[in-house]
């Protein structure tokens, strides 16, 4: 059987020179072009932007693609004199004025949900792994969600927020937390239970749309995808490829588990979000929550532990050496947080970490 196709989503912020948000988005994407804005996309805040990739078989497609597409849009941003950062949040913003791209749904957005919208401004790193079977798409989202606190703590890159470090290594989850439907979700039945959730959700109001739920994980509204979300923004290409790696080859296991018919494991809901927290809050620098085992345990070990769990889909993938590399260099030079935390210390100041993020959004 061949692997799952597997996608990704960038989101960037875009800054002037002195490091702060600047809303050119419009501009920027007029830049890039029609061949070019196929994949480059309009995102809530005029100071960001959002890329995808093609559809890709293998991570070797995903890393070619990746690069094109931050290459495009580093250029496209250049011309209009902006410069483009990938963190989950932006350590010298939200900006001080509102800049809601002026597009009906975002208007919206900001029309119910008012301030909670204009202070969103976090980026994500989305990856989309193609299941075409709904009811495998559920039972897949259902068995992952235990192992997503540990892929929250590898893609850690937010720690600074409005000019001051927040003391977490991914602030990005907090803000996201605001929101009434969002963070892990709890189990489903099945599709059609999900189905039903998100139609009464939609119904009484407490969502405009299936697009609107800001899950961790949820089948995507627009493709045969189960989309995971749980990731910040990525400093580097070389940290969103291990994270894409991770997540495919974790769909993969989990899928394997449903169609042997493998029991679906019992954890609460309650350490689950604990877990995410601690994941947030700590990154990999503390002990996390190993849901499987419900202890707290040093963070190499939980996620040495998600490792064991997708192994053999690493290596049917041939992604093993990728994966697992990437995360040793995680524990051994530091997530984006701690570089991020680094640069503040070499440089001085949160303008001077954002510079140190454009350039490492550009390697």
């Amino acid at each position: 059987m061949n692997p799952p196709t597997i996608g990704v989503e960038e989101e960037f912020f875009l800054v002037d020179a002195e490091g702060l948000p600047t809303p050119v988005s419009g501009a920027v994407l007029e830049q890039l072009g029609d061949g070019a804005s196929e994949h480059a996309h309009h995102e809530l805040q005029r100071s960001q932007i959002e890329t995808d990739t093609e559809v890709c078989g293998m991570l070797t497609e995903v890393e070619a693609e990746l690069r094109r597409c931050r290459r495009d849009v580093v250029k496209a941003a250049e011309a209009v004199g902006a410069r483009v950062a990938s963190s989950g949040s932006l350590p010298t913003g939200p900006p001080a004025q509102p800049q809601v791209t002026p597009k009906r749904p975002y208007i919206e957005l900001e029309r119910d949900y008012q301030q909670l919208t204009r202070e969103q401004h976090v980026c994500g790193c989305h990856v989309h792994v193609g299941i075409d079977d709904p009811e495998l798409a559920i039972d897949v989202l259902n068995r992952s969600r235990q192992w997503l606190p540990a892929v929250r703590a590898l893609s850690t890159n937010s720690p600074f927020w409005g000019g001051v470090d927040t003391g977490y290594a991914s602030y990005r989850h907090e803000v996201w937390s605001r929101w009434p439907i969002s963070g892990i979700p709890e189990p489903f039945a099945s599709r059609a239970d999900y189905d039903d959730a998100v139609s009464v959700l939609v119904r009484t109001g407490a969502v405009d749309a299936p697009g609107r739920l800001y899950w961790d994980v949820r089948p995507s509204a627009r493709y045969p995808t189960l989309e995971f979300r749980v990731a910040d923004a990525c400093l580097t290409v070389d940290g969103t490829l291990v994270i894409a790696g991770l997540i495919r080859a974790l769909a993969m296991t989990c899928s394997d588990d449903a169609r042997r018919g493998l029991p679906l494991p019992a954890r609460r809901h309650e350490l689950i979000r604990a877990a995410a927290w601690r994941a947030a809050r700590y990154g990999l620098g503390a002990d996390l929550i190993d849901v499987t085992k419900r202890l707290a345990a040093p963070a190499r070990d939980v996620v040495e532990g998600v490792l064991a769990y997708v192994r053999p889909a690493l290596e049917t993938t041939g992604d093993w050496h990728l994966v697992s590399g990437g995360v040793a260099r995680m524990f051994d030079h530091g997530t984006g947080a701690v570089r991020q935390r680094e640069a503040f210390n070499a440089r001085g100041s949160v303008e001077g970490v954002v510079d140190f993020i454009v350039e490492q959004t550009a390697v």
